[in-house]
């Protein structure tokens, strides 16, 4: 660890602070029905959906609403990747997916996973990157916020029938916020040197004399929704740290900033939206602190280097054999610090964009991205699903802290009940069954589909179950999951990991909503204290993480010990 490479990290938290704010008080705004500026576009398209902004959903006609749309979208995706080959802006002649694949793939967008088991410029044309993926990734995303958003009215409302209307959540998710900061995204990566044309691929001369075909297409409109809605998927195979997607150290600040944006800003939202701003700055801290530790684990280990080599270099007396720190797998252009921070962000939110192998990273560093994703990506998380992910830990929290002081547990004036609790448990506890169910059945059939042998070998399959589920998409680079069992046990993960918490969440928010509030007494436990931020971080990882450790212990730990001790399998 260096002076640059702390600056670095201290630069980017200090942008997203200040952001927060900003785009959290917007998007309020734009939920509470003050933005108006689009309003002659959105009555059209209400009026072709069959509802208005007035139409206000009980939580189970919202949760219908959610999941027929979804299944559309992955009807719709399907079908477009097995027609490709018959239809335009196919310049390389790309023929059918496989219908395995082309699962795996239409679930992994319509979740806002984006697990690619193919390589996105050999695989898919241009159409199918644009009216199929990139259409998913603005959807995807936004029916995510909008499930936030209604768990926040939850909270905010009082005796209220219904949450909102999810058709109105997501157009305004989509015109007001997701669209607006992507067309100026993109505009300013293809400044910067991101492509963005529909030419076919260009062929190049190289200085040794050989033929080179140069994969181009339209990339910078990708790149800013997959980073800002956390969906991850790259236009090109190697996803973040090509050149075309990544250019610029510039480029890979912003990046960052658009993975972490929407996120972090959610908690503000929140905070607003219920009427005490310092109720969403707590989620923040505890997502911050969690957030900051794993950085400086996994920013630790890749400077220390791999102590294998450092002892090989100690017994020929060279000293040290890594002075830099662990520069395989890394993007050499940025260095191990942004190529960490950058890890780090993307397994903190669920987009799985990466710069970095993740399957070269030492074993503690590697541990971070898993553990990051294994508690349920709630710091910052995926846009939408990092905040009601963490409200599921907050009921929590002051479920544990009722029983502490004999009170019912009280959180921003609603009794939390034993409903609620209930509620939370099922969707928490579905997500190691997801992981560790479906994972022990790949284990046993699909093992051959690992790439290296002990520890490692069991972090890949893994870390590939643990990011499908987590809605994540990064991927630890050694697992080859291009298979009929993986691609089909990867997208029910997918679905899983996203629908076995997104109904609990909404049936929550309809049980708030309904219940009135309670008035603050002197008995009220604060929860927007020092002591509240410990206590919900503490539960993340007590209750969200140690589920994991067995498995852990067998992976990455025992790597790291046996790495320390010399021994390499």
């Amino acid at each position: 660890m260096d002076a640059n490479g702390i600056l670095q990290i201290v630069v980017f938290v200090a942008l997203i602070c200040a952001l927060t704010p900003l785009i959290g008080g917007y998007m309020a705004r734009v939920y509470d029905g003050r933005v108006t500026a689009l309003r002659w576009l959105e009555r059209p398209l209400y009026r072709l959906c069959g509802t208005s902004a007035d139409d206000d959903q009980h939580w189970t006609r919202y949760t219908a609403t959610l999941l027929a749309f979804t299944l559309a979208g992955v009807l719709l995706l399907y079908a477009l990747q097995r027609v490709q080959g018959l239809l335009p802006l196919n310049p390389a002649g790309l023929g059918a997916v496989a219908p395995d694949l082309a699962f795996n793939t239409a679930t992994s967008f319509a979740t806002n996973t984006n697990w690619q088991s193919y390589g996105g410029e050999t695989t898919l044309s241009y159409l199918s990157q644009m009216a199929g993926l990139t259409v998913q990734n603005f959807v995807s995303a936004a029916s995510g916020m909008a499930v936030a958003v209604a768990l926040i009215r939850g909270f905010a409302r009082r005796s209220a029938k219904g949450i909102g209307n999810f058709t109105v959540d997501l157009t305004r998710s989509v015109l007001y916020i997701l669209l607006p900061l992507c067309i100026l995204g993109a505009l300013a990566l293809v400044a910067l040197g991101v492509p963005q044309t529909l030419a076919p691929s260009a062929d190049a001369t190289t200085l040794e004399g050989a033929k080179q075909t140069i994969a181009l297409g339209p990339v910078a409109s990708q790149m800013m929704i997959k980073h800002l809605g956390t969906n991850g998927g790259g236009f090109f195979n190697v996803n973040a740290a090509h050149p075309f997607e990544n250019p610029t150290a510039l480029t890979n600040l912003i990046h960052m900033t658009a993975i972490f944006l929407i996120g972090a800003g959610l908690t503000n939202t929140f905070g607003r939206m219920v009427g005490d701003v310092r109720q969403g700055w707590a989620l923040f801290a505890s997502m911050g602190v969690l957030f900051l530790i794993g950085v400086a684990v996994a920013y630790g280990a890749e400077s220390a280097g791999n102590p294998a080599l450092t002892a090989i270099g100690a017994d020929q007396a060279l000293g040290a054999w890594q002075p830099g720190g662990a520069m395989e797998g890394k993007e050499v252009r940025f260095g191990i610090a942004a190529s960490m921070l950058f890890s780090v962000v993307t397994t903190a939110a669920s987009c799985g964009a990466v710069v970095a192998m993740h399957d070269s990273l030492m074993p503690l560093a590697g541990m971070v991205p898993l553990v990051n994703m294994m508690l349920g990506e709630v710091i910052i998380g995926g846009v939408g699903a990092g905040l009601y992910g963490m409200m599921l830990f907050v009921l929590l929290a002051v479920f544990i802290a009722g029983l502490m002081v004999g009170r019912t547990p009280e959180y921003v004036g609603k009794k939390i009940e034993s409903r609620e609790i209930t509620l939370a448990m099922i969707a928490v506890l579905a997500f190691p069954a997801c992981i560790l169910g479906l994972g022990s059945v790949a284990l046993l059939l699909g093992s051959a589909s690992i790439q290296d042998a002990g520890p490692h070998g069991l972090s890949e399959l893994l870390y590939a179950y643990v990011s499908a589920t987590a809605n994540n998409g990064s991927a630890f680079a050694g697992f080859s999951a291009n298979t009929v069992l993986h691609n089909t046990l990867l997208g029910l993960a997918m679905l899983i990991g996203r629908f076995a918490v997104i109904v609990p969440v909404l049936a929550i928010a309809g049980a708030l909503a309904a219940r009135r509030p309670v008035p603050v007494t002197a008995g009220t436990f604060p929860t927007h204290s020092g002591l509240f931020i410990t206590l919900l971080t503490l539960v993340v990882v007590i209750v969200g993480g140690l589920t994991f450790f067995p498995v852990l212990a067998l992976g990455p730990v025992a790597e790291h010990l046996s790495l320390a001790s010399g021994l390499l399998f």
